[in-house]
């Protein structure tokens, strides 16, 4: 028989409804209860955020005469990614340690080392290019400080300070005795400012300069210094507010680029030889050579065609030494006078071929000014066949990219005055103007409100970690932005006594260093899987924001993290930004470095899901009795 209902069917579908109603908000409840409940047992007392920054800090012996990171009152909590993330972290096996390399490697350059480049060609120097290891040649161990390292001098007495025992080489002290590059003073090294054409000072040689061309108008911003000895001309050109990028090989003049940098000046290891250097087109406002020893007029003029492809338009190229005023010089150069004159005019004719203009020549100085655009050029070379315009390249291309004996095109412009790529604002202005590549589309999915954008979140972002790292006391002089994109951090950092190395990774889908270096800021391409061109110990502050997450599938991160220790100093800091996946994974290595390091919430709150790892490198040194095995 038929079960019977009594009612009204929708008076029942109607309670069974309610029914179920009740029962999700019931259960949903009494999650949430369990949730708040879980969290509050499992989650220690609120710790303001000046303390997770003094932890990372903490045990580093006396000996490195460090600056103790600076301390807040506004208040952040550290964070227990293992009571409230999903993320496995496997200490079964214990923290691999790393231990630290012999002695012999405490100027371990990975990518310019002299034994492996003796295996190379040494036609046009080649073999001073970059050679890095193979994977199976990669140190897996921490390259020491020697024995007595100090912390360097602060800016700006470092530009004239360093300690003997930091980079222990006597022999440019000697070798260039006469010319004042550098001096022993007991325990430092002094840099009287000179140079081997410039025994009266840089500051001197800088002034002579500027009576030729405007250096203090704001106009010139960026410059190049080819064969950069101690690098005194950039460490002077600082003072009016030019940020030259010098650069030297690792040759017999022994670690000029490490006391460059030792001074807080900004260097690289380079060569001109056969590549281009790592630089975008229209970069630098000026270059400079003095007696840099580079035949600007071998290789069909090739060195100065490269010289051309990063000056801007409108910029200047100075040469002083051999073989100007060789009238004067040429017994002291032990060279015929006929020899001598014989290069300069080779020399005048590349610059007249690359249809730059000589400004001038006075006393042991001469100067040359590339056209504002190719529309005259352009005229000139149904004439005049060499060196040809390069056809189909892209301009910008320069990581192992060979050098070319062609002309590298200008935008185009629609008349003889007008700049071409578009002209640029005068210094300081021009570091939060519209660089011209944005303004006029040249990066796809990059535009002006793009660029607005990032310079606010970069304001915010140093507001932040200004509360905690002491950025305007002289902690940190060196810094880098391995992965800088629009040069945003080196912009909010304008004001503070610091310089930026802005790197874009030469794998990224953006090129945006042009864009860096038309704000007025230097840079460099670097893959990640290499090692830097830079010696040991240079670097104060490191910023690393989504490194990992563009590399992680591409190298063993290890060996980048054993690279960013390589070139920080003792008591440097590194600020990471990626997920919360990625940091754990660098923590659990970093953990095996000497780092002191703790992970914490983004700027905007515990809801972004980047976050931020902070970590300092403690202070170690080698020792000296180790030897060679």
């Amino acid at each position: 028989m038929a079960k019977e209902y009594s009612g009204s069917p929708k008076h029942h579908q109607l309670e069974a409804k309610r029914k179920r109603l009740s029962w999700i908000l019931g259960v949903s409840g009494l999650c949430i209860l369990s949730y708040i409940f879980g969290a509050w047992q499992n989650t220690p007392a609120p710790t303001n955020r000046s303390e997770a920054y003094n932890r990372v800090g903490c045990d580093v012996p006396p000996a490195g005469n460090g600056v103790p990171l600076s301390s807040s009152s506004s208040s952040s909590n550290t964070l227990d990614f293992q009571s409230h993330h999903q993320v496995e972290i496997n200490n079964s096996g214990g923290v691999q340690k790393f231990p630290p390399c012999d002695m012999s490697y405490s100027e371990y350059t990975p990518c310019q080392d002299p034994v492996r480049g003796r295996k190379f060609d040494r036609t046009m120097l080649k073999y001073r290019e970059r050679h890095c290891p193979a994977k199976e040649e990669l140190l897996h161990c921490q390259i020491p400080a020697p024995p007595k390292y100090k912390t360097p001098f602060k800016w700006p007495q470092s530009r004239d300070y360093a300690w003997y025992d930091n980079i222990p080489h006597r022999a440019l002290s000697i070798e260039k005795a006469v010319q004042n590059w550098i001096q022993v003073e007991g325990d430092r090294f002094r840099f009287p400012g000179g140079g081997t054409m410039f025994p009266r000072g840089a500051d001197a040689y800088i002034d002579d300069i500027n009576e030729l061309i405007p250096l203090t108008s704001g106009s010139i911003r960026t410059a190049i210094d080819t064969g950069c000895g101690v690098a005194s001309w950039g460490a002077y050109l600082l003072r009016r507010d030019i940020l030259a990028m010098s650069f030297a090989p690792r040759d017999t003049h022994e670690a000029q680029v490490q006391f460059a940098l030792e001074r807080g000046v900004p260097a690289m290891i380079g060569i001109m030889a056969s590549q281009r250097l790592p630089y975008p087109a229209r970069a630098f406002d000026m270059a400079h050579c003095s007696r840099c020893l580079i035949p600007w007029y071998k290789f069909d003029g090739m060195y100065l065609i490269e010289v051309d492809r990063v000056l801007r338009p409108g910029g200047y190229w100075i040469l002083s030494g051999p073989p100007i005023r060789w009238k004067r010089y040429w017994r002291g150069w032990e060279r015929t006078q006929e020899d001598l004159k014989q290069e300069q005019d080779a020399i005048e004719g590349v610059a007249k071929s690359l249809c730059w203009k000589k400004v001038i020549e006075k006393n042991d100085l001469a100067i040359w000014q590339k056209p504002i655009n190719h529309i005259e050029c352009n005229k000139r070379k149904k004439v005049y066949k060499t060196p040809h315009i390069c056809k189909s390249d892209n301009p910008d291309a320069a990581w192992y990219r060979n050098m070319e004996t062609c002309i590298t095109p200008l935008p185009e412009a629609s008349s003889s005055d007008e700049v071409a790529g578009g002209a640029l604002e005068k210094w300081p202005q021009r570091a939060f103007a519209i660089p011209p590549r944005i303004s006029t589309g040249s990066i796809p999915g990059i535009s002006a409100e793009n660029f607005r954008e990032d310079n606010e979140l970069w304001k915010d972002r140093v507001t932040h970690y200004k509360r905690n790292l002491p950025l305007a006391q002289g902690r940190y002089r060196n810094i880098m932005d391995m992965n800088a994109y629009l040069g945003g951090f080196a912009a909010a950092l304008v004001k503070y006594p610091v310089w930026v190395m802005n790197v874009v990774p030469a794998n990224s889908n953006q090129d945006t260093l042009g864009v860096i270096y038309e704000r007025g800021f230097i840079g460099t391409y670097q893959d990640w899987c290499e090692a830097f061109s830079t010696y040991p110990r240079t670097y104060d502050l490191i910023h690393a924001g989504g490194v990992f997450s563009i590399y992680q599938d591409r190298c063993d991160i290890s060996y980048i993290l054993l690279e960013m220790d390589r070139i920080l100093r003792p008591e440097g800091t590194v600020i990471f930004r990626d997920t919360v996946e990625v940091l754990v994974k660098i923590k659990a290595i970093t953990d095996g470095m000497r780092w002191k390091s703790q992970i914490m919430d983004h700027e905007s709150g515990p809801f972004n899901p980047e976050k931020i790892l902070v970590a300092v490198k403690n202070y170690w040194t080698g020792e000296a009795t180790q030897k060679k095995n």
